[in-house]
């Protein structure tokens, strides 16, 4: 079963990835063309369907698929997991919070720049970087 669950896993993560990636270039293309409206419409349908159709669910399938693994590895792990949980629950209040910057556009009050967007971005591959070091390495 364990490898089931993490075949689920990694499928989970790549598409959550694939939202994380996508979602701060959405908010740039909104920012840098919020005079153009008829494109802003175009982007604000995509923004909410990536998060709300591939995003949120492959966050959720990633953390819950997540647990059950640790669930079925033992929860101990010399301290990595920990760390890995850590920087996974910090990656999803970044995920919930590209939606918030989502909404904001919606409602017309985000007044983040293409600029902000982009160096936002890196949060996410920073996080991952450490996140697969510690599921390769098990250090601590």
């Amino acid at each position: 079963m364990y490898d089931w669950v993490l075949w689920f896993h990694v499928l989970s993560f790549i598409s959550w990835f694939s939202a994380i990636f996508y979602m701060p270039r959405l908010l740039v293309y909104h920012a840098e063309n919020i005079q153009n409206e008829g494109f802003v419409e175009v982007v604000k349908i995509q923004e909410k369907k990536l998060m709300n159709v591939i995003g949120f669910p492959a966050m959720w399938a990633t953390f819950i698929s997540g647990l059950t693994l640790a669930y079925l590895y033992g929860f101990s792990g010399n301290g990595w997991i920990h760390v890995k949980l850590t920087l996974v629950i910090l990656l999803m209040v970044y995920f919930i919070s590209l939606n918030k910057f989502r909404k904001d556009f919606e409602a017309g009050t985000c007044t983040k720049s293409g600029k902000f967007f982009r160096m936002y971005n890196e949060i996410p591959t920073l996080l991952m970087f450490v996140i697969v070091a510690m599921v390769v390495f098990k250090p601590i």
